[in-house]
């Protein structure tokens, strides 16, 4: 490869100021913005109507991005660069296209310890921050990945690194400290080459989202709602004939209806798919008497995660003995767990006293417990057999929000039962912010 002769210094390429805007542009970076519209009228007056608070967001919005340069100063960084879509959301409230940039690294934003904070947006969308007084400044993307440079990614990417490497030294000075959550090999090349100190970006954001402020619980406790609602409709609508699939796309469908974003994962199985756990939604056709089992696990309203699991017999049956004592284990197993999240309550503690059903007898799921907020999050509780090789303590803290998880799959056969709840860890103990009826019918 041709070894990159580093340019001069470059004036930024400012993107375009809504103040001189066209108005089309203007209206969609304010009165049409999809963020300031919200979820609409409808559905937050639903919201209001089952005694939900909606949250303040642009308070939420300040909170987050506090949370960053504060956990940014704790770990001694000067600035950040981010190209997760879930670590911009949480910085700057942003979104555009967040799964296919998940793999197409065409947005990225700079915080910095400074105040400065700045978005690049994917080709001509610079206007999608309009709506958040936080971002102090827009620029296009550079993309470098094969599908937007092709042969020439490497000389998109050193034009990449050369315009972060000037705004590292303007907003951060030279010999920076930086944490970057992800990028190419190049970036992190020319970082090195200039002085600049790279640390672990995705630490840190996991670190800085931890601890909820009141205003994601309200929008979490909305997104919930939605959800909920959602999977009564399921409940009322499965019925023997359906496919697994059939069932699968009502969640899909309501998950987008009440303002939803999308779907991390396909997991529903029915009948004798439901053990072992982990099976994607397929054509199998739903029998009476079958167990129908699934995780929500969705990004909901306010881009707040759900990730609930329920368990419900198909058909108008009454549950066999083994169905019954199967499911009766993993209730067990939620409500004896739930109790343990409270604060001060260390991670190793919660490893080593959670109660399951024995591991000789029955499967169990991958984790115990783990954060979520945007999406699955720091901690994750494994097995107390796995803490030599995967273990870490630390303290539970008012404000975490973890789900309690249970898998119960018999080894000798029959089929399986998940349950998963969704707990915020307060002064007073564990608050169950996911009450849709756990049982079977």
């Amino acid at each position: 490869m041709v070894m990159h002769e580093a340019a001069p210094p470059k004036q930024p390429k400012i993107a375009l100021s809504l103040a001189d805007a066209s108005t089309d542009v203007h209206r969609a970076a304010t009165d049409l913005h999809h963020l300031n519209i919200g979820p609409g009228e409808a559905l937050e007056a639903e919201w209001v109507a089952a005694g939900l608070e909606l949250p303040d967001l642009a308070a939420m919005r300040h909170y987050r991005i506090g949370r960053v340069r504060a956990q940014m100063e704790l770990m001694g960084y000067d600035g950040a660069l981010l190209m997760d879509p879930m670590n911009i959301r949480y910085a700057t409230d942003s979104t555009n296209m967040q799964i296919w940039v998940m793999h197409n690294a065409a947005r990225y934003c700079w915080v910095g310890a400074d105040g400065s904070c700045i978005v690049w947006e994917f080709n001509e969308c610079q206007f999608l921050s309009g709506h958040n007084p936080a971002v102090t400044e827009t620029r296009p993307a550079r993309g470098s990945t094969y599908f937007l440079a092709g042969p020439r990614w490497a000389e998109q990417a050193n034009k990449f690194a050369d315009e972060i490497i000037d705004v590292v030294t303007q907003h951060a000075g030279k010999n920076a400290r930086i944490a970057v959550d992800q990028c190419h090999p190049i970036g992190y090349q020319r970082f090195a080459q200039a002085g600049i100190d790279v640390g672990n970006g995705v630490e840190m954001m996991e670190l800085a989202r931890v601890i909820k402020s009141p205003e994601e619980i309200r929008a979490m406790k909305c997104a919930v709602h939605a959800c909920q609602t959602t999977m009564d409709e399921m409940h009322a609508a499965m019925q023997p004939g359906m496919t697994e699939r059939d069932v699968w796309s009502i969640l899909h469908a309501g998950n987008i209806r009440r303002a939803g974003e999308w779907i991390e994962t396909q997991i529903l199985a029915s009948g004798p798919r439901t053990n072992p756990w982990m099976q994607e939604a397929s054509s199998r056709v739903l029998e009476p008497g079958d167990l129908l089992a699934y995780d929500t696990d969705l990004v909901g309203a306010y881009g707040m995660m759900v990730d609930i699991s329920r368990t419900w017999l198909v058909g108008d049956g009454t549950p066999t003995a083994a169905q019954a004592s199967t499911h009766a284990m993993a209730v067990e197993q939620i409500d004896r767990n739930t109790e343990l999240l409270r604060p001060g309550t260390t991670l190793r503690q919660l490893t080593f006293d959670a109660w399951s059903p024995p591991w000789d007898d029955f499967r169990r799921y991958c984790c115990q417990f783990h954060g979520v907020g945007q999406c699955d999050e720091y901690p994750e509780i494994y097995w107390p057999e796995q803490w030599e090789d995967w273990g870490y303590d630390g303290v539970l803290e008012a404000g975490m929000v973890l789900t309690v998880e249970s898998f119960v799959g018999p080894r000798i056969g029959g089929e399986g039962v998940k349950l998963e709840n969704q707990v915020l860890v307060t002064e007073e103990g564990p608050e169950l912010l996911t009450d849709l009826a756990i049982g079977l019918v």
